[in-house]
């Protein structure tokens, strides 16, 4: 059997028994090897220590069973973190950000049987969608908030429900008659959960004029100054411009995040912006905000 072969049915065993304990001698003896050995073959096929590369898949399938509401505890019990804030600490080191903001954002399958062929793949150049970055100030918004939490996955339910209430119940109309708008570009912002209960802000605004007096009736608030990593979603048709908006999302907290050295602000908001280009009937492209720092060594 080959090194690439030998390497692959490693992979496989670690995703197997993922929450087993699992050690560099184990794994080595089952390759054939010595410890001493088969470290620095496992580093050169895969580009990572053995048990750096344990611990990364260990997060991979946790984040997978936050989608499904699973408690932070209980995931972090599962795969060998002592601690919640273990966890927290090793998840957002490695993802760039929160468990809590991965719920809000993303969502993915069950990980997919590791293939070296395919790892290597992508460590030469798999990564297909990269950002802009741009500075902004602070962001003043007035427009329609809502209340809401990842609890249970609440907020992927009620998030698009208070859009469609938004669009058909007169209040988009009522919005943008309004002669304080700067402009027509709408913002879907979400702001920083309360980490006590888990409750969200998330506003559906515009950005008034300078100084424009706003009526009652609507929400107020502003965005703080940040870096932004911008992402442009894939040019879509109507029928296939949600799945491409959530697409794009699962790409950022995925694959983006984990190898950009950047993690996810604190004390941040992110947003989507729909502009003129969100218009067309085909070939729609909105724009997803997401405040960044560079991650510290």
């Amino acid at each position: 059997m080959d090194t690439t072969a030998i390497l692959q049915d490693i992979l496989e065993y670690v995703d197997e028994h993922i929450t087993d304990d699992i050690s560099p001698d184990l794994l080595a003896a089952r390759a054939g090897f010595s410890t001493w050995h088969f470290c620095r073959v496992f580093q050169w096929g895969t580009g990572y220590s053995v048990m750096a590369y344990v611990r990364n898949r260990r997060l991979a399938f946790a984040a997978y069973e936050l989608t499904l509401g699973r408690r932070i505890l209980d995931i972090s019990l599962e795969y060998g973190f002592e601690t919640h804030s273990g966890f927290s600490k090793a998840f957002r080191r490695y993802f760039g950000y929160s468990p809590g903001t991965y719920r809000l954002h993303a969502h993915c399958d069950r990980p997919f049987p590791p293939s070296l062929p395919r790892t290597n793949n992508y460590l030469n150049g798999g990564i297909i969608l990269e950002p802009k970055f741009v500075n902004l100030p602070a962001v003043k918004l007035a427009g329609y908030a809502l209340k809401t939490t990842t609890s249970d996955g609440e907020n992927s339910k009620a998030i698009p429900a208070f859009w469609s209430d938004y669009m058909s119940d007169g209040r988009m109309e009522r919005l943008h008659a309004e002669s304080f708008l700067k402009n027509h570009d709408e913002y879907g912002a979400c702001f920083p959960e309360d980490p006590e209960t888990g409750e969200f802000e998330y506003v559906i605004g515009v950005e008034p004029k300078d100084g424009a007096t706003i009526p009652d009736g609507y929400h107020v608030c502003e965005l703080p100054p940040a870096t932004y990593a911008v992402f442009s979603t894939p040019p879509s048709n109507a029928a296939n411009f949600v799945p491409a908006i959530q697409g794009t999302w699962n790409y950022i907290f995925n694959e983006w995040f984990p190898k950009s050295g950047y993690e996810y602000a604190p004390d941040s908001a992110d947003f989507e912006l729909y502009d003129d280009r969100c218009m067309s009937d085909a070939g729609k492209i909105c724009d997803i905000y997401i405040p960044v720092v560079k991650k510290q060594n």
